[in-house]
């Protein structure tokens, strides 16, 4: 081969291991970057509660609960998965990333580069590590104060059979007692006209059934059901809409039907209210049953999701 063709593979040789160079380390710059995106989104900070799709996003993402940290499986994911990614660029990509930054290193521009990086990538795992200890601490003192709050062991049990139901839920689906049995259950009873009361109760027997979700044992997580207070409005042609106001999962059902049947169901029940025939809205009490695995009402509470939650670890 000549000297000609021997400079100008050589050449050749040379701009491809610069291209291979160039693309490993934009690769791992990438990844570099959606690694602290996906920890951002974990564990950024907010000032009070993270808004709704902030909160769907890091529960559907990291199982991110009411601690504001990932569960286990949460943790593998934002851990695993960029070390797993990273591994294979080395593997890859390993030639490159060396002469990457062996080129890198060569400039001075290029040192202070690298040093910024270091210093961003330093930086962020210390503030990860300060927002996993503040939520550590917050949890524990909440935990704490819970467990000043907790119903006393005197708390009565009811032990009593539970009424029927015999309503359609939000699905046009009829539902009975019979359906609730072999898990616990929560059964409450609110209106969507309702402005006080009633998103009070369904967000703290929500959130009752979020904390024993945590837990992880599924065969004690309860089913929550929730009866209209207000047949004449809430019909069952509503109920899907009103589910998903209130953010109901698939294991909730709000219950309606016709004005006879759901009147008869709360008198079942002993639902105290006061219809205004002025205005249309309901005075009635914050209550919440708690339903054994049986269907048996063991207890009665006013919807608090701390003693709904230590109540529900007595069943």
């Amino acid at each position: 081969m000549s000297a000609t063709a021997t400079s100008a593979t050589e050449v050749s040789t040379s701009a491809g291991d610069a291209r291979s160079e160039r693309i490993a380390l934009f690769a791992l710059g990438f990844l570099l970057l959606v690694t602290a995106a996906w920890w951002a989104l974990a564990l950024w900070p907010t000032a009070s509660d993270p808004p709704a799709w902030l909160a769907r996003a890091r529960w559907v993402c990291f199982n991110v609960g009411e601690s504001g940290l990932p569960d286990a499986a949460g943790w593998l994911a934002l851990v695993g998965e960029p070390l797993g990614l990273g591994l294979a660029l080395f593997i890859a990509f390993g030639r490159g990333l060396r002469g990457g930054f062996r080129e890198l290193m060569a400039s001075r521009a290029g040192r202070v580069f690298t040093a910024l990086c270091a210093a961003s990538i330093a930086t962020g795992v210390v503030a990860a590590g300060v927002r996993v200890a503040d939520a550590a601490s917050r949890t524990s003192s909440a935990r704490s104060e819970e467990s000043l709050a907790l119903p006393p062991d005197t708390y009565p049990r009811l032990d009593r059979a539970a009424p029927a139901l015999g309503l359609i839920d939000q699905r046009g689906e009829r539902v009975e007692l019979a359906q609730l049995r072999g898990r616990p259950a929560l059964v409450t009873f609110a209106f969507a006209h309702c402005e006080t009361v009633c998103p009070a109760i369904v967000s703290q027997a929500l959130a009752a059934q979020r904390r024993s979700r945590e837990r992880g044992e599924p065969e004690r997580v309860p089913r929550l059901v929730i009866v209209t207070l207000d047949p004449w409005r809430d019909t069952p042609a509503r109920l899907a809409s009103l589910a998903a106001d209130w953010r109901l999962g698939a294991d909730a059902a709000v219950l309606s039907g016709d004005v006879a049947a759901v009147n008869a169901a709360l008198d079942r029940w002993n639902v105290p209210r006061a219809r205004d025939a002025a205005n249309g809205q309901l005075d009635h009490p914050a209550l919440v049953y708690l339903l054994d695995a049986d269907g048996r009402i063991a207890y009665a509470a006013n919807g608090d999701a701390r003693t709904l939650g230590a109540l529900l670890e007595r069943l």
